[in-house]
């Protein structure tokens, strides 16, 4: 993995196109495998049901799959999306990252 993913503050997992894990950067290790080095690893054995067939719907679909979850008070945004190498499906990166409890939006206008 690049080493500038590594000391960001949120996580960052690249898996194969069978879901085995390539990457991890730290905080994916401290967060995702609670420590213990899980790179090699797939990730369907890493998750129960009913994440597991949503992440086997993915692999063979190749869709993004992007939500918000709330835990212990902490949201985080989770965003999964396919990566291609050669125009061919290679498999996943997912980014997970902490969001403020309050949070401006902006709507940007195209420039006429």
């Amino acid at each position: 993995m690049l080493n500038y993913f590594h000391n960001v503050p949120f996580s960052v997992t690249v898996c194969d196109k069978d879901g085995k894990i390539l990457e991890m950067n730290d905080m994916a290790e401290r967060v995702l495998s609670h420590g213990n080095h899980i790179i090699g690893q797939n990730l369907l054995d890493c998750h129960p049901e009913p994440a597991r067939t949503k992440l086997m719907q993915m692999l063979q679909n190749h869709n993004l799959n992007a939500y918000t979850i709330e835990k212990n008070g902490v949201k985080k945004l989770i965003y999964q999306s396919p990566w291609f190498e050669n125009g061919e499906f290679a498999g996943y990166i997912e980014l997970s990252m902490e969001l403020p409890a309050e949070m401006p939006h902006f709507i940007r206008q195209p420039k006429l």
